[in-house]
């Protein structure tokens, strides 16, 4: 996985074999509809026990980057934004960063969802619009006041092998976005159930964080849309997430959130935006 790259001419034929219309001079898609009824099989975490970002001579530097899109009855029109402007994301930054690997993942609500977690290969090429495509929109979630955010954090951890940290001493990127609070926990069984995993106690979100940090950098972006949830809890998103990411925490409306999801790569791979350790309250999160 993870060879060739994303072309216009690629992107063009794609959309238009589906129906969609495509601006070359732009990079995005119109028409874009998230059809799938179930988890797809590629993207279920039972059915792998790793998603590798492996160095070629085609990309030898590779940058593993995976986005993490709620896929809660509220976050519909966040999820089709990025679908549309997908396209312009990467070109937009295959100009700096041409080895950029990009995993495509949804994210529920365990508590509550049929496919809380879905999870597609890191791919550099056409497959990365298609394994958007196949992300399962449950519109699900339930009244927990979160959802479950940092099972991105635990599968980049657990479920990922990168050459560029193995072997270059060099972190991939965690990108989720949402509009609810941090979630404390990932409740044992419900995530065992989702994924086929053996772990025997909750993951506690302050030492997943402590443990996901040396692998990936973390960034997490409210969406503020008339559609969702983030001005009910506009407070206690910035507290929760601000107070675990620092200046990783970012805000972004539907019209800017391509922008922003390229600002949190490109700091990123320029190295600004650091978290310091002080944000941890020494390991304490405070909701």
């Amino acid at each position: 996985m993870g060879s060739g790259t994303v072309s216009h001419s690629s992107m063009r034929t794609y959309a238009t074999s589906l129906g969609r219309s495509y601006d070359s001079s732009t990079g995005r898609v119109k028409g874009q509809e998230f059809v799938a009824r179930n988890i797809d099989p590629s993207l279920d975490p039972r059915n792998f026990k790793v998603r590798e970002c492996v160095n070629s001579e085609e990309h030898p530097n590779t940058i593993p980057v995976i986005l993490g899109l709620d896929v809660t009855g509220s976050m519909g029109e966040a999820c089709s934004e990025t679908a549309a402007a997908l396209g312009t994301i990467i070109f937009n930054l295959y100009k700096k960063f041409k080895d950029i690997e990009f995993c495509m993942m949804g994210i529920g609500d365990l508590a509550y969802d049929r496919a809380p977690i879905q999870m597609s290969q890191f791919e550099s090429d056409i497959r990365i619009v298609e394994s958007l495509d196949k992300v399962y929109m449950e519109h699900g979630g339930g009244g927990n006041r979160y959802e479950s955010y940092t099972a991105a954090w635990y599968m980049g951890l657990k479920r990922t092998k990168l050459d560029c940290y193995d072997k270059q001493h060099r972190k991939g990127i965690i990108i989720t976005m949402g509009d609810e609070p941090l979630n404390p926990y990932l409740p044992v069984d419900k995530l065992n159930q989702a994924i086929g995993g053996t772990e025997q106690t909750d993951i506690e979100t302050h030492q997943l964080y402590q443990e996901a940090t040396e692998k990936f950098d973390i960034f997490h972006i409210a969406v503020d849309s008339p559609q969702d949830s983030y001005k009910f809890y506009q407070n206690d998103i910035a507290s929760s997430f601000g107070s675990v990411l620092g200046l990783r925490y970012k805000v972004a409306s539907i019209n800017n959130l391509a922008a922003v999801i390229e600002t949190c790569i490109n700091e990123s791979l320029e190295g600004v935006a650091q978290q310091p350790e002080s944000k941890l309250n020494n390991g304490l999160i405070s909701w």
